[in-house]
């Protein structure tokens, strides 16, 4: 399957007396069968299980289980593993960060089948300068991700969760700038919070001038 640390660290951690590891259902496999529902533990890159949740939603209840970073270590070692340093990087993971992957999957934020759980983390990340790494980190490869610590846990199962994310002092009209200045977020956060909402229906379009769309709640999800 070839894993990652974090990955198969977090379906322990995450898992329940009962719980089925890798489970065969047509065409894909499960990471965790717990009664009807199905568990899967995406680390990284949602458009990679796109499809798989595409599909398996329409027939099962499906159940995507996300870590957010909120103390990182980062750990360089040599191209033999050998340990050089090790510092705590200074970003924290926020909830509003999940948004960043979300905009892989809008249309699923809300639906009867799908559900999302955050779970906040320590981690350590395991790099290598052995130029085989994106040009981003000038060649630096992360070798490794570990779970070091699960601090805390967030559901969201229906639309009324997600909406709830928005500032309470948020106007009952606002713009993706409003959202950003309450919220303290940069505009880019903002824009993907607002795309996320927008295509699930938990938010509309009321206007668009210049180049700001306005934006409203749907009061009436349920």
């Amino acid at each position: 399957m070839n894993e990652h640390s974090l990955h198969i660290d977090l379906k322990h951690v995450y898992s329940v007396p009962g719980d089925i590891f890798e489970v065969k259902l047509g065409n894909y496999i499960i990471d965790i069968l717990r009664n009807d529902l199905l568990i899967e533990v995406q680390t990284k890159n949602f458009s990679a299980i796109k499809h798989k949740l595409d599909v398996l939603t329409k027939t099962h209840k499906v159940r995507l289980v996300y870590p957010l970073p909120e103390t990182k270590w980062i750990k360089y070692v040599t191209t033999k593993e050998v340990e050089i340093n090790r510092r705590k990087s200074t970003k924290k993971g926020k909830l509003l960060d999940v948004f960043r992957e979300l905009v892989r999957i809008p249309q699923l934020l809300g639906e009867e089948n799908f559900s999302l759980e955050i779970l906040f983390i320590d981690e350590e990340e395991i790099r290598c300068n052995d130029g085989k790494g994106s040009w981003r980190r000038r060649g630096v490869s992360v070798k490794e991700r570990r779970l070091l610590k699960l601090n805390d846990r967030v559901l969201f199962q229906n639309k009324t969760d997600y909406i709830k994310l928005l500032p309470k002092d948020l106007p009952d009209v606002f713009t993706n700038k409003d959202l950003s200045k309450i919220a303290k977020i940069n505009i880019k956060v903002a824009q993907q919070i607002t795309y996320c909402l927008r295509k699930s229906g938990i938010i509309c379009v009321t206007a668009k001038k210049g180049n700001a769309l306005y934006f409203k709640k749907n009061f009436d999800i349920s």
